[in-house]
């Protein structure tokens, strides 16, 4: 199935989940945000719930700045 995952077109199995989304953008363990086609995914939820095909999938990792 495709799945767009910040902006860019991924072949993913069916049934992958939003936490195995995120690990293709980021191995990050903390400061790290996911959206299903706009809507949060609570972090708790990652592994539960899975992305559909022509799903829209944004990462936001937190950045410390000045």
């Amino acid at each position: 199935m495709k799945v767009i995952i910040n902006g860019t077109e991924h072949d993913l199995a069916a049934g992958t989940s939003v936490g195995a989304s995120v690990r293709l953008i980021t191995t990050s363990a903390s400061g790290v945000a996911a959206a299903v086609n706009g809507e949060v995914v609570r972090r708790a939820c990652w592994e539960t719930t899975t992305v559909s095909d022509g799903d829209r999938v944004e990462v936001i990792t937190a950045v410390q700045g000045g």
